[in-house]
């Protein structure tokens, strides 16, 4: 029987954090959704999946657990809890089994206008200043884009080689929104991961952040995900 989600949890990618989320929440919780968005502290893939578990246990029922990026790492570890009854993946990273977030995203050759950087003395990977528009949210204005480089968080790089230990979309369904004009991940990465674990893909043009500039496109596949719940 058909018992359509009310619980949304919204998880983060590096460089960024949970505010990036608020269209997309005001869409959601306009439609009459409990919506929750993850603080992660960014750390390590461990430190985010337990903050992630934090917000799962109090839901209290089922939730779709939605991933951006690295959140799409986050999600597949932190998807096991028996709160998280669906996932969608937004431009996001989707490891198998013994694989890691870094495995997935070069896979494929980076974008000249990738803004990633090396990580630095401390292990700390950001984005450059000089490519951080183009590579990151070229489809967001200037202010905008100045305000998310200066505002990103520090991601420790030991978080993206840290390998998936239980892959939860081999046992949750899945849905996937791909981002045709990114340039941080590949979009042909997006589509090889989504194709392997048969989750339902949307693409939706635009950026990496393609739940700030196009929230309503993506809101969408959460529903249609939290509608399509089956108990």
């Amino acid at each position: 029987m058909k018992t359509p989600i009310k619980n949304v949890v919204l998880v983060h990618g590096a460089f960024a954090d949970g505010s990036g989320y608020e269209a997309l929440f005001h869409i959601l919780n306009d439609r009459g959704y409990n919506v929750f968005v993850v603080q992660n502290p960014l750390s390590s893939l461990e430190e985010d999946v337990n903050q992630t578990n934090i917000i799962l246990d109090r839901v209290g029922g089922p939730a779709v657990l939605v991933g951006h990026s690295w959140g799409g790492a986050v999600i597949t570890e932190a998807g096991n809890h028996p709160n998280a009854a669906a996932l969608v993946y937004v431009a996001a990273l989707q490891p198998d089994n013994d694989q890691s977030a870094l495995d997935c995203i070069t896979s494929l050759p980076p974008s000249e206008d990738s803004a990633i950087l090396p990580p630095d003395e401390k292990g700390i990977v950001y984005n450059s200043k000089e490519k951080f528009h183009g590579g990151f949210c070229a489809d967001l204005d200037a202010r905008k884009a100045a305000f998310m480089w200066a505002s990103q968080g520090a991601f420790y790089a030991k978080a993206f080689s840290t390998p998936i230990t239980n892959a939860a979309w081999k046992t949750k369904p899945c849905w996937g929104c791909v981002a045709t004009e990114d340039k941080t991940i590949n979009p042909d990465i997006q589509r090889n991961m989504y194709s392997r674990s048969n989750t339902k893909i949307t693409e939706i043009k635009g950026s990496h952040v393609i739940f700030m500039s196009q929230p309503a496109s993506v809101a969408e596949v959460i529903i249609e995900a939290a509608e399509s719940y089956v108990q």
